[in-house]
């Protein structure tokens, strides 16, 4: 438990400090859409096959989250930052430690590499 903890804290410290350099200008980066291979995420994590129904119930969930959170125009990064722990807080529920720490690692890549900052 104590490592998941550390890998946990680690991918967000990362996520967080190469962020921090300013490369998140909101006028530079393209809105993501929450959009999530579910296929090739089931096969990354070695869902079993009551996970993959669930995961894929998150996955759509999110992604309507995203959009909503893009659409709005006062609170968007507010709503993107609910969207993500929201789905890093069901995701827990669903997975086993090693899965969801695997889990926590893709998306914080993800999140930098798509320029969102859900630090505060």
């Amino acid at each position: 438990m104590k490592k998941f903890g550390l890998t946990l804290v680690a991918a967000l410290a990362f996520s967080a400090s190469v962020l921090a350099n300013g490369v998140n200008d909101s006028t530079t980066v393209a809105k993501w859409d929450g959009s999530i291979n579910k296929a090739k995420l089931s096969k990354y994590l070695k869902l079993s096959v009551t996970q993959k129904d669930e995961v894929a119930d998150i996955c759509d969930y999110f992604q309507e989250q995203m959009k909503t959170a893009n659409r709005s125009t006062k609170n968007a990064d507010q709503k993107v930052r609910n969207a993500v722990y929201g789905n890093l807080k069901l995701m827990k529920e669903t997975l086993d430690e090693k899965q969801y720490a695997k889990y926590v690692r893709l998306m914080a890549l993800t999140l930098n590499n798509k320029g969102i900052n859900v630090e505060k």
